[in-house]
């Protein structure tokens, strides 16, 4: 037998296999796995072009007029930070902003919890027409604004719906003019916007509702957990990421919400319904003070974005 091992033989296995030179032995920088080839970002350019020139640009040129006293028609002078010390100290800049903040009470939180509650039943027992039923709440959704403000400037009319309704079992005394009271009109117009977010946090939850295993209700139910305690260590854990979503979109959907406080208020009466989005209108195409509608945009800008980032930390920190 010959004394040459088989490993060493030519034309084995062994012999044929070529020992590859290594990336970083070569110079070549090493790429982690899963890491974006610089070709990657090629892909992406066309949106990212798209994104700087209709998002970016006019972001900035809002910027850079909110920085000056101008018009819109006569040479604009500089203002420095004097449009943005206003929203601190003008209450006629100030006001729509804490009108904003109330809304936020009749767009997103109130819609999340009436979400939660009627997704919670409709995933518990079982409902008669159930996609009926998710179909009418989410309704409001696919119309548009103006055509709900309409409607609902009819309904809430001195002799609207609301007060004949309100007439016809007797309770005359509580019919009044609902947009043109001071102290109504704030409500009836955050009420609009329940009903027109609710649909949208059901129909979210009960998507992801659907995700939560079977297991963990049967576990619950088997320790003795009633419907209410189900809800908070089942139900609400499970649907973190939903009520994040829920309230970012209804968050934004508040703040800037102008089409149907333009069409049922105009800001009235007085001031009493005026928010950013309309009194950036306002300003900038009514009264000609486009740097102080540049600033209160921007300043509507900041509040969004900082509101939606604090709900996602929120949310991340707890997931973790």
């Amino acid at each position: 037998m010959s004394a040459v091992s088989t490993g060493d033989r030519p034309g084995t296995r062994a012999s044929r296999r070529v020992r590859l030179p290594s990336r970083a032995a070569g110079g070549h920088s090493s790429r982690a796995p899963g890491r974006p080839r610089a070709v990657g970002y090629l892909y992406v350019l066309p949106a990212l072009v798209l994104y700087a020139l209709f998002l970016l640009v006019p972001l900035g040129q809002t910027a850079w007029l909110s920085l000056l006293h101008w018009d819109g028609l006569t040479a604009a002078t500089w203002a420095g930070a004097d449009n943005y010390t206003a929203l601190l100290t003008d209450p006629s800049l100030r006001g729509p902003f804490l009108h904003a903040i109330v809304l936020l009470l009749f767009y997103s939180a109130l819609p999340v919890a009436l979400g939660l509650l009627l997704a919670s039943a409709l995933s518990r027992f079982r409902v008669r027409g159930a996609a009926f039923f998710r179909t009418v709440l989410f309704l409001p959704q696919v119309l548009a604004m103006v055509v709900v403000g309409v409607a609902w400037r009819s309904i809430l009319a001195p002799d609207g719906l609301l007060n004949d309704a309100l007439r016809a079992v007797g309770l005359d005394s509580l019919t009044r003019s609902w947009l043109g009271d001071y102290t109504w009109a704030l409500p009836s117009v955050g009420a609009v916007g329940t009903w027109v977010e609710t649909g949208l946090c059901v129909v979210l939850f009960l998507a992801g509702a659907q995700r939560i295993p079977r297991e963990l209700y049967e576990a619950a139910r088997v320790d003795g957990a009633g419907p209410l305690r189900e809800f908070f260590a089942v139900t609400l854990p499970g649907l973190r990421a939903e009520i994040a979503v829920a309230l970012t979109l209804t968050i934004v959907a508040g703040l800037r919400n102008f089409d149907l406080i333009y069409i049922t208020t105009s800001g009235g009466p007085g001031n009493a319904t005026s928010v950013p989005a309309y009194e950036v209108y306002h300003r900038a195409f009514e009264t000609n003070e486009v740097g102080a509608a540049a600033a209160m945009g921007m300043g509507l800008t900041v509040l969004i974005f900082v509101l939606t980032v604090t709900v996602s930390r929120l949310v991340e920190g707890r997931n973790r």
